[in-house]
């Protein structure tokens, strides 16, 4: 079932205030009596409710016959409060920064006030989504029961920060794109940016194997339809969305809270429920030397390497492979037990 929660003027993390917040989301199962049942599974960059189902059915760990899953839309990415779909003078580039924190702390409204739910049983991620599950144990530790971040990381390394801040301006050096008053979309920057993220998303034996020729399940010919496909992926999103959701992920820090005062391990170290954290063997993005970092910082947490290939595309239905989606669903069944 989708949804619209309506949140008001929503305070953000920044002090701004957003105007008529609203949070989209898709529910999947039904909230038992106790309302003990609850996995959250929240959207990644770009990405919209819809596009998570592939993780969820029967027999899968997100069992819609078992457990009542919810799929919170992050803000700015068109369907959730964005710069695409808010009035001025919140409009467009004049959309006020979101962080992490901001995300999780409307999805504890929807969960808390739309449904009076007191507990969840997992919080589960990939990508941006997983940095929301390791903000999600921290805030709400007597809430959460545990969480599995896939393929991403509780603060942005540097690194990451730098492959980011070149997407940025690919975008943005498009003579259409006006500082974000675009009359029509801003094609050139919108596929340069498609054509970095390419480059980064899958690892250098996914390419020299040629399996992008088999992304998003299908049969490519060469690079150039390659690369066509890949721009689809990011191409139903307005440029405003894609530099809102990248300024979110730039920016995320589990410290950057007053509870932790820029403290990351006294933030990891918060997070008291069981979790178990699953990096690609070969992502880019989020490597797993930086996972093992933060684990170490976690009372009960442990690392799972993904043993892919496919780099950051492992953690993502749609794109990852059927060992890699088993992986993932038997270490989630685990934390379900």
């Amino acid at each position: 079932m989708e949804g619209i929660f309506k949140l008001g003027d929503f305070k953000l993390h920044s002090e701004q205030v957003l105007a008529n917040a609203q949070l989209a989301y898709e529910t999947h199962g039904s909230l038992n009596s106790e309302k003990s049942n609850v996995i959250l599974y929240p959207t990644w960059y770009s990405g919209r409710h819809d596009d998570n189902r592939g993780a969820i059915g029967s027999g899968k760990a997100m069992d819609p016959d078992k457990y009542f899953i919810i799929v919170p839309d992050m803000f700015c990415n068109g369907l959730s409060s964005s710069p695409s779909n808010t009035l001025e003078p919140q409009d467009g580039p004049r959309f006020p920064r979101i962080n992490v924190y901001d995300n999780v702390i409307a999805q504890h409204k929807l969960l808390t006030n739309e449904f009076g739910i007191e507990k969840i049983k997992l919080v589960a991620g990939f990508s941006m989504s997983a940095q929301q599950a390791f903000h999600w144990g921290a805030l709400y530790p007597h809430m959460v029961e545990a969480i599995a971040p896939i393929c991403g990381s509780a603060k942005t390394s540097r690194h990451n920060w730098l492959f980011l801040e070149g997407l940025k301006c690919a975008l943005k050096a498009d003579a259409a794109f006006l500082g974000g008053d675009y009359k029509i979309p801003p094609e050139l920057g919108l596929k340069a940016f498609s054509t970095i993220y390419a480059g980064w998303f899958a690892s250098q034996t996914y390419y020299r194997e040629s399996l992008d020729l088999t992304f998003g399940g299908q049969e490519l010919q060469n690079m150039e339809e390659f690369l066509n496909t890949a721009h689809q992926v990011f191409a139903k999103n307005d440029a405003n969305d894609l530099l809102g959701m990248l300024d979110t992920w730039q920016s995320a820090d589990l410290s950057n809270h007053t509870g932790f005062n820029g403290d990351l391990k006294k933030a990891l170290s918060s997070i008291n429920c069981k979790a178990i954290v699953m990096p690609s063997k070969t992502d880019l993005y989020f490597p797993p030397e930086d996972n093992r970092i933060e684990v170490d910082l976690m009372p009960n947490a442990e690392l799972k390497v993904i043993p892919s290939i496919y780099g950051h595309l492992a953690g993502g239905p749609g794109f990852s492979n059927d060992a890699d989606d088993e992986f993932i669903d038997n270490v989630l069944k685990q934390l379900l037990l």
